[in-house]
């Protein structure tokens, strides 16, 4: 959950834009029929953190409604994750 200037938001005019019209109609098309409720302006995000020290090895903010992650992508990001021993012994 974002709070404050964590959350991106796109406002009404975003609707106008192309690029949002053309993401609406190729869920539509392909049957979309998730959860329509909520803020509605909250643009999304997906980051792939590795472990340890290796930081933010993927990051892809929405720029319009509908601005999807590629999954190769992230399959390619999770790859690159070098696990860390544990410090904790069981």
């Amino acid at each position: 959950m974002c709070r404050g200037s964590q959350c991106r938001k796109m406002g009404g005019l975003g609707f106008i834009r192309l690029g949002v019209w053309q993401n609406f109609m190729r869920a539509w098309k392909a049957g979309y029929q998730g959860n329509m409720l909520g803020e509605g302006f909250v643009l999304g995000g997906v980051f792939v953190i590795g472990a340890g020290n290796q930081g933010i090895l993927l990051e892809h903010r929405e720029k319009e409604f509908g601005n999807k992650v590629e999954k190769e992508d992230v399959l390619e990001a999770v790859k690159r994750i070098v696990p860390v021993e544990s410090i904790f012994k069981l």
